[in-house]
């Protein structure tokens, strides 16, 4: 058994347990240890590394790209979907913030880098999207339908949160391709880690007062949530295999 195996199976299966054997337990700390070893897969994974050094190949990263620019618009659906379920005036202006950023600086990074990368607008406007993608996008979509803000939050917090390690871990000496550089940018500054650092407040107060049960179900949205990042990044790899999905229960 890995290191990353034996931390999962030593984490209790439910929060309850964890907060027990913890002076100061917080309920995304006990997600994360649920979600290992993808947690450690997504965050360490080839591509971000190959990213972070400029090695990463222009067609794994236009591939990727494309898959991303499709899931980006059903995430501002579901964080839109979240500003209504918030609780709070604060928190509701905390995601329309966000929000701004997502519709704005990213999209105008996206369609800079589609250009440099010779990618028509006909193409990454209506891509063809991976299972991958369409499983990620499906699971957003119930989360936020089916359940409520914290079922949200269970979904968003590891989408936002795994891509500020891991661009964490890669700043340093930029890449040279602007897309690359840019990319890592708008994952590893200020602003971004305050709102990720928020997220996970607001999930561990949520979480902290759900049910067992809802806690039970808000664990499973994070673990899928971690896993298919991990299934994105190998799909830019694996085209010819873009239909399978791996991972999740």
């Amino acid at each position: 058994m890995t290191r990353r195996e034996t931390q999962t199976a030593n984490s209790p299966d439910t929060f309850e347990a964890y907060a027990e054997t913890r002076d100061r337990a917080r309920f995304t700390d006990w997600l994360r240890e649920r979600a290992e070893p993808d947690w450690s897969n997504a965050t360490g994974h080839r591509f971000t590394r190959e990213l972070g050094t400029g090695e990463l190949d222009d067609a794994v990263f236009e591939r990727y790209l494309r898959q991303d620019y499709a899931f980006v618009r059903t995430l501002v659906g579901v964080f839109g979907r979240a500003v209504g379920d918030a609780p709070t005036m604060e928190a509701k202006a905390r995601l329309v913030e966000f929000l701004g950023t997502l519709t704005a600086d990213e999209n105008d990074f996206f369609e800079r880098s589609f250009e440099a990368l010779n990618v028509p607008k006909a193409v990454y406007s209506a891509p063809e999207r991976t299972a991958t993608t369409l499983a990620f996008e499906d699971l957003l979509e119930r989360a936020a339908r089916e359940g409520g803000y914290a079922e949200t939050l269970a979904v968003l917090t590891p989408a936002e949160w795994i891509y500020l390690e891991w661009a964490t871990a890669v700043a340093g000496e930029p890449p040279s391709q602007f897309y690359l550089r840019e990319w890592i940018d708008l994952h590893s500054n200020e602003q971004f880690e305050a709102f990720v650092t928020w997220l996970r407040d607001e999930l561990n107060r949520e979480g902290a007062a759900a049910s067992p049960r809802q806690q039970q179900q808000i664990e499973r949205l994070f673990r899928r949530t971690v896993s298919l990042e991990v299934a994105f990044f190998e799909v830019a790899y694996d085209p010819d295999n873009a239909s399978r999905v791996t991972g999740g229960d």
